[in-house]
């Protein structure tokens, strides 16, 4: 078990860091951007060859805590003159043997940009399969993943009082939610994982984190939050025996059932205005479509807006967690695990699995306004957050306008639409007219000359209705019927942020 970390030894860690100068920028540096993809990889050598004889303090702590390499006893003393070896012993992070030192933890560097300007903690977390030459233990904690990585960026911007952090797993989520509320709550069913993540706001000096052990939402029973984040352990793995269910990763329950969970108790947990956005995995059988799944398992008092991103076919899908786990591919192991996931699949129907993302909200009054279940496939992730808040927010304000009420509006385009037109040689009208985002999901929707006329149009000056008026006269249309068919596709174009109010 990781011991709990004494907060002076923290502190003296920080300071031995920070005078290391370990950072993300300084390490690139070090061993090169090639180098540093590839321990992104999962692959150390071209680090360490980089490295070469290297002794000074960067050099040391770079090879003992983001490679995961043994160091020299002497060196690693003279990196740590503050915490010292029996410092780094005591808090987890090292293993002393004879003259050399052994890394029992990782610690990354992992930089974060929001409103609030830039940062970058340090993350401690278990050592990875490099580090340890084989597979994971089933209590594995993992760092700063892939699917950590995108719920960061798909959180709001929006601040509160108090946010939950549902599995928390090395803490980074509720770092990140402790910039926008003064209050976190941060729950793991491995109190391994709670270390860390204590560990981690300690070694960053960030208060305010209140670390629970327990499943799902038994930590916080009756109380309720403004923001929720939960990357849960959404894996689907088979609940047979020779089949190892990692804590990090897989969430105990038959198929989807976890995430199922997930999603239909969290409104229990928001305050009136609260937002929580998960990740999930959810199966497509033979029957039933995975959105039409996820569709049923939310709560009807709550606005929706799940965005599936991708789907894979059942051995895909085993192909991918069978070899995050470790087993290489090959095996006798690999094909086993492979055919155990297959049977499993097989049992309930399976044709397919998905994976998305889910923002569920606690209206302030009333009754749901959004309900929107859709599979999005473009988009750079690094932009979904304020993306999301902005589309949110013009839903909000449109949802309080009847028709009438839009046609008074004054909107603007987004700054990211680009139109295309596509014609057939020789002809003078396009056969094709495309709206295009540059930013937020990337969507292209193809729209005719009048909605195209009026995205052109939006500039901030005149309002809707008296744009449709103009586009009605000039295309020889009654201006009531074009109305009719337009100022829906206006509020879609709102919602998905091609469009916004001129005075937002």
């Amino acid at each position: 078990m990781l011991p709990e970390p004494d907060p002076t030894l923290c502190r003296a860690l920080a300071d031995d860091l920070r005078t290391a100068g370990f950072a993300g920028a300084a390490l690139r540096e070090a061993w090169g951007v090639r180098a540093d993809d590839a321990v992104a990889r999962g692959l150390r050598g071209p680090a360490e060859r980089a490295l070469g004889g290297r002794r000074d303090a960067l050099a040391v702590l770079g090879r003992l805590w983001v490679l995961g390499a043994p160091v020299a006893r002497e060196d690693a003393a003279a990196a740590l003159p503050g915490l010292g070896l029996d410092g780094a012993e005591a808090l987890g992070l090292v293993a002393l043997d004879g003259d050399r030192v052994v890394p029992a933890a990782l610690i990354r560097p992992q930089p974060f940009a929001d409103a609030d300007g830039d940062v970058e903690w340090w993350i401690a977390s278990d050592l990875d399969e490099a580090a340890l030459g084989g597979p994971l233990p089933e209590d594995h904690v993992l760092g700063v993943g892939g699917a950590s990585q995108t719920l960061a960026t798909l959180q709001l911007t929006w601040r509160g009082g108090s946010a939950l952090d549902l599995g928390t797993g090395c803490g980074i989520q509720a770092l990140r939610l402790r910039r926008l509320v003064p209050r976190v709550v941060a729950t793991d069913i491995s109190e391994r994982a709670l270390r860390f993540t204590r560990l981690n706001a300690l070694l960053n000096d960030v208060d305010g984190i209140e670390t629970r052990l327990g499943s799902l939402f038994e930590p916080v029973d009756g109380e309720t939050f403004d923001r929720v984040a939960s990357n849960p352990p959404f894996v689907i793995t088979p609940r047979v025996a020779g089949v190892p269910a990692y804590e990090y990763r897989d969430g105990g329950l038959e198929g989807d059932a976890l995430v199922a969970s997930v999603i239909s108790s969290v409104g229990a947990h928001l305050a009136p205005g609260g937002v929580a956005q998960s990740l999930g995995n959810w199966e497509y059988r033979e029957s039933e479509s995975g959105l039409d799944r996820v569709h049923g398992w939310v709560d009807t008092s709550l606005d929706a807006w799940v965005i599936e991103r991708e789907v894979l076919d059942p051995l895909a899908y085993a192909e991918l967690w069978v070899r995050d786990g470790g087993t290489i591919p090959g095996t006798p192991e690999y094909a086993r695990l492979i055919g155990a996931w297959l049977d499993d699949f097989a049992s309930r129907g399976v044709t397919g699995i998905g994976f998305g993302y889910v923002l569920l909200r606690r209206p302030l009054a009333g009754a749901p306004t959004l309900s929107r279940y859709e599979r999005v496939a473009g988009g750079g992730e690094s932009a979904f957050g304020p993306h999301l808040a902005a589309c949110l927010e013009n839903h909000d304000r449109a949802a309080l306008l009847d028709d009438e009420g839009l046609a008074s509006a004054v909107l603007q385009v987004a700054p990211d639409v680009t139109e295309a037109r596509h014609h057939r040689p020789g002809e003078e009208s396009p056969s094709v007219i495309e709206l295009r985002q540059g930013g937020g999901f990337a969507r292209t929707l193809d729209v005719d000359s009048a909605l195209a006329a009026l995205v052109g149009a939006c500039d901030g000056d005149l309002s809707v209705g008296s744009l449709i008026d103009a586009i009605a006269q000039l295309l020889d249309v009654d201006a009531a019927e074009l109305r009719a068919d337009v100022l829906p596709r206006v509020r879609e174009l709102l919602v998905t942020g091609f469009l916004a109010f001129a005075d937002a």
